[in-house]
C-alpha cells in the first residue's frame, strides 16, 4: 500500500512541476510598450488611450506586420506621424516640445457645433447623410464626409452613418475608424498601408507626375490636394510638421525613414 503514495511523491517532488511562461506581447503591442506610447503622446486625450489603440489595431493584423522589423516600426511611426499632426495643439514654442501634443483633439474645432454642412455632401453615394447629423473630421485621421463614414461602418460593421458622433465618443471606434482609412485602397490612390510598407510600385503615369513610394505619398493620399503643390508657407508649415513627427515617432520606436520624406512636386489624386 505504501508504493503508491511514494510514486505520487517523486511526481510532486519540488522542481519537477513546470511553471507558464509569460506570456510575450504579439502583434503592434510587441512594437511599442505602454511606456513609450506615453513618450510619444504625453499630453493625449483620455480617449485616445494605450490599451484603445492595442484593441483597435487586434482588428487589423496586417498593421505593421507586414516585412522586416524596421518596416513594421516605420509604418507605425508613418501612421503616429499624421495622426499626431491632425490631432495637436502644439507647434513652435509649445510646452515640452512642438512634437509633444498629438493626440489631443478629438474633432474638427470649427465644426464641433455641427455647423460645417460641407462634410454632409454625398453625391451619388449609397451612403447619404442622416438628418441632423454632421460628418466633420473627428478621430486619430480626421474622419470626413458622409460617405467615408458609410463606407467604413458598412465594412467594420458599426452604426457610423447614423451615429458619426461615436468616432469622438468612444476611443477604440476612434482608433479602428483611423486604421480603417490608413488600410483602404480608394482608387485611384493606394492605400496608405500599401505605399509604407512597399507593396506600391508606381505606374508610369504615377512617375511622370511625380509620385514615387514613402512617407510623402502617405501625404498626397490623405491631403495632396492641399499641401503637395502649395508654396504657401504656411501650407509647407503642415508638411513639415507631418515629416517631424515621422521623425521623430521613428526615432522613438529604432527605426529609420527615408532621406526624403516630402511630397512636394507630387500631383494629387
Amino acid at each position: 500500500m505504501l508504493i503508491p503514495f511514494l510514486l505520487l511523491a517523486v511526481l510532486i517532488a519540488p522542481g519537477s512541476v513546470s511553471l507558464p511562461q509569460p506570456v510575450k506581447p504579439a502583434g503592434v503591442e510587441a512594437l511599442l510598450s505602454r511606456q513609450q506610447y506615453e513618450r510619444a503622446f504625453p499630453h493625449h486625450h483620455p480617449l485616445y488611450s494605450y490599451e484603445a489603440f492595442i484593441k483597435a489595431a487586434a482588428n487589423f493584423p496586417l498593421f505593421a506586420g507586414e516585412g522586416t522589423p524596421q518596416t513594421r516600426k516605420r509604418e507605425l511611426a508613418a501612421f503616429f506621424a499624421h495622426a499626431a499632426h491632425e490631432t495637436t495643439n502644439g507647434g513652435p514654442g509649445a510646452k515640452g516640445g512642438t512634437y509633444a501634443w498629438g493626440l489631443y483633439y478629438t474633432e474638427e474645432l470649427s465644426c464641433s457645433d455641427g455647423h460645417c454642412t460641407v462634410y454632409n455632401t454625398a453625391g451619388t453615394s449609397p451612403y447619404q447623410p442622416a438628418p441632423g447629423k454632421s460628418y466633420h473630421g473627428r478621430g486619430p485621421l480626421q474622419l470626413s464626409y458622409a460617405y467615408n463614414y458609410g463606407l467604413a461602418g458598412a465594412e467594420m460593421d458599426l452604426p457610423l452613418l447614423a451615429h458619426p458622433e461615436l468616432v469622438s465618443q468612444d476611443g477604440v471606434i476612434a482608433f479602428r475608424a483611423a486604421l480603417w482609412f490608413w488600410m483602404k485602397a480608394q482608387k485611384p490612390k493606394p492605400s496608405c498601408h500599401e505605399v509604407i510598407c512597399g507593396k506600391w510600385t508606381p505606374g508610369a503615369d504615377d512617375l511622370r507626375l511625380g509620385r514615387k513610394p514613402g512617407f510623402g505619398m502617405t501625404i498626397n493620399i490623405i491631403n495632396g490636394g492641399v499641401e503637395c503643390k502649395s508654396q504657401d508657407p504656411e501650407i509647407k508649415g503642415n508638411r513639415d510638421d507631418r515629416i517631424g513627427y515621422y521623425r521623430r515617432f521613428a526615432a522613438l520606436l529604432g527605426t529609420t525613414t527615408e532621406p526624403d520624406c516630402d511630397c512636394a512636386g507630387m500631383a494629387p489624386y
